[in-house]
């Protein structure tokens, strides 16, 4: 049986030991190499491995520009990234840069083995807490290349609330939006707080991410004729 050959990159030397015993004890995963020194790339150049386990948090390296180096060089190596609770921001930049999956630092081992296993398949993966939500979907979407004005659509966004989703990708502040759409700056604060809650994201920045990784804009944002104030 041929086995999913894993390159595993963490600097925690004790959590990389663990992780590669226990993926080494089963039958159809094979650690071919562990290391926490930022060589990710000279590694996965020189084994070419089916799946990279890649620590989020690497001390010596960025590991968003190691994700996007790998994709860029080794199409063909899936990158799973590892982290204890990644943000929405992270896991959307990350999912730009070309990760196939996420794995949480106290998943289960079912969780952990069930992720290896999916994305050597091809299949991307979300932490199990982030499934099932509004978030998994805007990720879905942007997976699958979809565009942002359609899922602000789906979940019944405003033109006015895709108004201001314009405006903050375009870094304004909330006086200056309410300059702009010539309304009062506490309505602006209460679409933004609307916003927030129907795209089940938590902060502007989180917000501007996802606006920008669909290419919305003062342009693009406005959908339909919906109600302005």
């Amino acid at each position: 049986m041929s086995k999913i050959r894993v390159l595993l990159i963490e600097d925690n030397r004790l959590l990389r030991e663990g992780i590669a015993k226990m993926l080494n004890a089963e039958e159809d995963i094979k650690v071919i190499s562990s290391s926490g020194n930022g060589d990710a790339l000279e590694k996965a150049q020189k084994l070419t491995p089916d799946v990279v386990l890649l620590d989020l948090g690497l001390k010596n390296q960025n590991s968003l520009t190691v994700v996007g180096l790998i994709r860029k060089q080794f199409p063909e190596t899936h990158v799973i990234v590892m982290d204890l609770v990644p943000a929405h921001a992270e896991v959307a930049e990350f999912i730009r840069a070309g990760v196939a999956g996420f794995i949480l630092k106290d998943a289960t081992l079912h969780d952990f083995l069930h992720t290896i296993r999916s994305v050597a398949k091809g299949t991307k993966i979300l932490p199990p807490p982030m499934t099932g939500s509004l978030f998994s979907q805007i990720v879905e979407h942007a997976l699958q290349g979809g565009k942002m004005g359609k899922l602000m659509s789906a979940v019944r966004m405003t033109s006015r609330e895709q108004d201001v989703i314009g405006h903050i990708a375009a870094g304004k502040s909330n006086k200056e939006i309410a300059g702009e759409l010539n309304i009062a700056v506490y309505t602006v604060k209460s679409h933004v707080h609307n916003i927030l809650e129907k795209l089940a994201l938590h902060t502007r920045l989180e917000l501007a991410t996802f606006a920008h990784s669909q290419g919305v804009n003062r342009e693009t944002s406005r959908q339909s004729p919906d109600d302005r104030d």
